[in-house]
């Protein structure tokens, strides 16, 4: 029996030492994924590595900034997106990059292709609705992540996609559900906006991540590829959205979230080296930011290792939006 009762100890002590061994490992695991902090020397703004389709929200004095993630290998000409991105700032030069906020592997419906999404707050949660690619339903879809703090970790909000490819016929290609953005108008009602090729709109529920309503689609946005992006402004309401390809951005205007939208023009010419104009437009400490993507660390693949940039964007008297000038020099820290 002492002999029974030594071995029993033997082994709870070898599994405590494995157990200890993991923790140490798992904190030095953490340690390896420890915040970066970013000093933005120009445009782009990030250069440790490749960041595209931006997407930006301001939270608690701090703009928390959500991107995706190039890694083709040198000589693919195609997009390569697993993950997703978060950074902060307080001012807009010194970002803080937060380890891992979201993967695909986080939606186990999906395969691969980790394309544009956008984050936005109720209620002390945040969504991030992502473009992904479904396993079992053909073509591009949209899930939803939510997560209790702006930097993640995000998992999945509902179990299943909130957009499918068979929901939208309009067009027989299987890219057509991407890009989403989010917008919750003054009223409280939130609205989910998308779309390549044709760009739909629909009511979310409170919850956040159902429908509450019909699938619509947006007219009045002339040469409309993807990219769709919606803000408010002294009482107008505006769609801006990528226009033909190679993109440029531009926008349209309404007194109504509802439409009828009118076409307003062009507000920033291509991006330098890339293909794809992907923008974000946010008020922060009294300025107007537009924040897109453009190749300039890529000369020979700009348009699959793309970088996020910021400049200032202004608008007319009338609430028309003034062309956005593309610096290299970037915007200064704002106090």
């Amino acid at each position: 029996m002492k002999n029974k009762n030594i071995i029993l100890f033997s082994a709870i002590a070898a599994l405590a030492a494995i157990t200890l061994f993991s923790f140490k490992k798992a904190d030095k695991s953490k340690k390896r994924l420890a915040d970066t902090l970013i000093h933005a020397n120009g445009n782009p703004i990030i250069r440790h590595k490749f960041t595209a389709d931006p997407a930006a929200m301001v939270y608690n004095g701090q703009v928390y900034l959500y991107t995706g993630h190039d890694v083709a290998p040198k000589g693919r000409a195609s997009y390569v997106m697993h993950d997703w991105l978060c950074f902060s700032s307080p001012d807009m030069v010194n970002w803080t990059e937060h380890s891992n906020p979201l993967d695909v592997k986080a939606f186990a419906w999906a395969s691969d292709d980790a394309w544009a999404g956008q984050v936005i707050e109720r209620n002390g949660k945040f969504y991030w609705y992502v473009a992904i690619s479904h396993g079992t339903i053909h073509g591009k879809s949209i899930g939803v992540a939510v997560s209790d703090s702006p930097t993640g970790p995000f998992k999945d909000a509902r179990g299943s996609a909130i957009i499918t490819n068979d929901m939208t016929t309009d067009t027989k290609i299987s890219w057509d559900d991407i890009d989403p953005t989010v917008f919750i108008d003054d009223d409280g009602q939130a609205y989910l906006c998308w779309g390549n090729t044709f760009c739909y709109y629909a009511k979310l529920k409170p919850n956040m991540i159902d429908l509450d309503g019909p699938i619509i689609k947006i007219d009045g946005l002339p040469h409309y590829t993807e990219a769709p992006w919606l803000h408010k402004h002294n009482g107008w309401y505006y769609l801006s959205y990528a226009y033909e390809f190679p993109e440029k951005t531009a926008y349209a205007m309404s007194k109504s979230i509802n439409g009828p939208w009118v076409y307003k023009g062009i507000i920033n010419e291509l991006a330098g080296n890339s293909n794809t104009n992907h923008h974000a437009i946010i008020d922060f400490k009294g300025k107007t930011y537009f924040i897109y993507h453009n190749g300039a660390l890529a000369a020979d693949a700009g348009s699959f290792h793309r970088s996020v940039c910021i400049d200032y964007l202004y608008y007319n008297p009338d609430g028309t939006i003034k062309r956005v000038v593309m610096t290299s020099e970037g915007v200064p820290a704002v106090k």
